[in-house]
């Protein structure tokens, strides 16, 4: 097991047939793990034989001990780190998600709102039943969760797993190196680095949090940034929300907030452009399945890559419109994503140097007036032990009340899921009937009522 002296390590990804495994494998590959087994494991062998011939042909992963298998038992046995990317539903979950919502007058969003309940309805039972698995099969596993929506499937696994799985997302760390930038300090090559390199006063759950201060040797320059209308204006979220909105807020918001902070303005520009995200992103991958499936290794590579640039190239797209249009600064693409925050934990899990990462965990009453098993995403030391999150700043009022009634939507979506899948139909219905009536971003008894149908009838459908 990792800690302490590492000789080797055998790693496995559940959901290896998805279109981002080589980043993950990419980083694996230098990350200085000792790694002698890298199992990729799918329920879909067509997209695992695309991915192994991806990274069979990519010089950066070509080395790595790859072997696909449709066993999920067969690739949790005897695991150390066990990464959790999945997407329960698939790409045609997600556009189902998108389009319902959008039709019904409704922000639609994988993660957010009514988008991010009905992926959560989904996602919930299956990140469940994967955790009973690894308590079964491979206890002593740090799992390491990416799986969206992250926050509420995270929590999910902790209820199995306990302290051994911890929920990574690139948001956070994404905002802190830009705001490092604009305030003229130097972030580092990528994002597992960041906030070792500052003190970031973040706080929030997955996709809704603020950054709340950034202190360099005792300073805090957010300050001096929040005055400063131009330079809040030379990164993302100052574009995004403005700086004037950012100077009142007296924070900078993490980029999902847009979501929240301009609904009217982002369900606009969503219904007007030609497709949703998940409609944009899964053409282009059934492109790319497609094509690789009929090309060697070193093509399949190269058609990865070319749809990996255009996919970080279009993220957001559909909200930077006006004199916010255009393509992601070429600095926040060169950062990496998620993978980098993955690999600088499984490296500090694994005996390396103690790691500072925003992580998604249980917060343990480190945010007073949150439940202490509220997965929260904070600042955490990491160790070969865990990750403990770091105390912060007490929230106010604002970021108290809307963690707490989003998050309440989602651990109600969980149970109806659940309870769904145990049996409980009328319960599971009522549940999701008052999560969709609660949420901040539905405001529709009519929407409502059509959206808890919806999402209940997947979940009808796979009973326990």
């Amino acid at each position: 097991m990792p800690g302490g002296n590492v000789l080797h390590v055998r790693v496995t990804i559940v959901g290896g047939g998805g279109f981002r495994v080589p980043l993950i494998a990419r980083q694996l590959a230098v990350s200085g793990l000792p790694v002698r087994d890298l199992a990729l494991y799918d329920t879909d062998a067509s997209r695992l034989t695309v991915i192994a011939s991806v990274l069979g042909g990519d010089t950066g992963t070509a080395a790595l001990p790859v072997r696909a298998t449709t066993s999920l038992d067969e690739a949790l046995r005897g695991a150390d780190f066990i990464f959790s990317a999945l997407r329960a539903g698939g790409l045609d979950g997600r556009v189902r998600d998108e389009r319902t919502a959008l039709n019904l007058g409704v922000l639609g969003q994988e993660t957010v709102g009514a988008g991010g309940l009905a992926s959560a309805a989904r996602a919930v039972p299956a990140a469940d039943a994967i955790a009973r698995r690894i308590r079964e099969l491979a206890p002593e596993a740090w799992v390491i969760s990416m799986t969206n929506p992250a926050g509420i499937v995270t929590e999910t696994m902790a209820r199995v797993l306990g302290n051994r799985v911890i929920g990574v997302c690139d948001s956070p760390v994404g905002l802190i190196r830009r705001v490092c930038a604009a305030c003229g300090v130097d972030p580092g090559p990528d994002l597992g680095a960041v906030a070792g390199r500052v003190d970031a006063g973040y706080l929030g759950i997955n996709h809704l949090g603020w950054l709340r201060s950034l202190a360099v040797d005792g300073a805090d320059l957010l300050p001096g940034l929040l005055a400063d209308a131009g330079r809040l204006g030379s990164f993302e979220e100052g574009r995004l929300f403005g700086p004037d909105v950012i100077a009142a807020l007296g924070a900078i918001p993490n980029e999902y907030l847009y979501w929240y902070y301009a609904a009217a303005e982002a369900l606009r520009d969503v219904t007007a452009a030609d497709r949703t995200r998940g409609e944009h992103v899964r053409q282009r991958q059934l492109a790319f399945y497609a094509a690789a499936a009929a090309a060697g290794p070193q093509e399949a590579a190269r058609l990865w890559r070319e749809a990996n640039d255009e996919r970080n190239r279009s993220y957001f797209a559909e909200l930077r419109t006006g004199d916010r249009a255009g393509e992601r600064d070429e600095a926040d693409i060169a950062a990496g994503g998620y993978e980098s925050v993955a690999l600088a934990l499984a490296a500090a899990l694994a005996g390396g140097p103690e790691a500072r990462l925003i992580l998604n965990v249980r917060g343990g009453g480190t945010l007073p007036g949150l439940p202490a098993d509220m997965t929260v995403e904070v600042p955490c030391r990491v160790t070969s032990a865990g990750a403990v999150p770091l105390k912060t700043r007490r929230p106010t009022a604002h970021e108290l009340g809307l963690m707490l009634a989003v998050r309440s939507c989602e651990r109600d979506i969980a149970d109806a899921a659940l309870a769904a899948r145990d049996g409980a139909a009328d319960r599971a219905a009522e549940l999701v009937l008052g999560a969709f009536t609660r949420h901040p971003l539905v405001g529709s008894l009519e929407a409502t009522r059509a959206l808890a149908t919806a999402a209940l009838s997947p979940l009808a459908s796979h009973p326990a």
